[in-house]
């Protein structure tokens, strides 16, 4: 059964912060529920249990110091960390001091959120890949033809063609990237993921997409090596079946 992944509570007013963060999130990976204010975020946590906090340090209705003391009032050990605009060390230490395990500067790249997370959440380099992995093999489908035809602006007759040439070449760039590895070529290794993740995108290959992506951020993992093979072969392995009554139905000689 696979692992379940972390979930955070994010509290942010700003929507293009919101949405930023939310993505950055995800892609450490754990499930994230987000509020726009204390208010919907003290209702959320009335009825979810959540493996951190990550809480903006000023908020329409109070403040990040604040909504944390309630919070507190019901979860004493869950982790939380703060975000804010602000650079001054006596802001970043007054939110350290109100008990933010970290206090983030915005903007900040979604490395750094991803890396404050994994702290306070303990994860080891070791535990990150199979929560990666448990990611992957969650509920992302192995082909999304709708997601193919939007990147290719609807034309499924197109996504199709690139799917068949797709999976003809996809053993090849997997030997590429596993060989490379292997080498400790971890700049080729790069470069064939790149390639491949964007072929993932016009095809609509979401899980191998997500373990691509995965494999990119730790391209030393062998965790995530073996996980982006198995992957392929479970891609593979549906585009051959989903193929195989087309050729059935091939009319009979007279």
């Amino acid at each position: 059964m696979p692992q379940q992944l972390p979930r955070i509570l994010l509290v942010e007013d700003d929507p293009t912060s919101r949405s930023f963060l939310t993505a950055a999130l995800r892609a450490t990976p754990v499930d994230v529920d987000a509020a726009d204010s204390l208010a919907a975020a003290l209702a959320m946590a009335s009825s979810q249990t959540y493996s951190a906090w990550m809480i903006d340090a000023r908020l329409p209705d109070g403040s990040g110091a604040n909504l944390l003391a309630r919070l507190r009032e019901r979860d004493p050990h869950t982790p939380a960390i703060a975000h804010t605009a602000a650079h001054e060390s006596t802001i970043l230490d007054a939110l350290v001091s109100a008990g933010f395990a970290e206090a983030l500067v915005k903007p900040m790249p979604a490395a750094t959120v991803q890396a404050a997370l994994r702290r306070v959440l303990g994860l080891t380099p070791n535990l990150a890949p199979a929560i990666a992995t448990a990611y992957i093999d969650g509920d992302l489908p192995l082909w999304d033809d709708d997601a193919a035809a939007l990147a290719l602006n609807g034309n499924r007759v197109h996504v199709e063609t690139l799917r068949e040439l797709f999976v003809q070449e996809l053993s090849k760039s997997v030997y590429a990237i596993t060989t490379a590895a292997e080498r400790g070529d971890l700049d080729s290794v790069r470069s064939d993921l790149h390639r491949l993740r964007a072929s993932c995108g016009f095809v609509g290959a979401q899980r191998l997409a997500a373990a691509v992506q995965a494999l990119q951020q730790d391209p030393a993992s062998s965790v995530l090596l073996d996980t982006l093979e198995r992957v392929a072969q479970e891609t593979l392995a549906q585009a051959k079946s989903a193929a195989a009554p087309a050729t059935d139905q091939s009319p009979a000689p007279a």
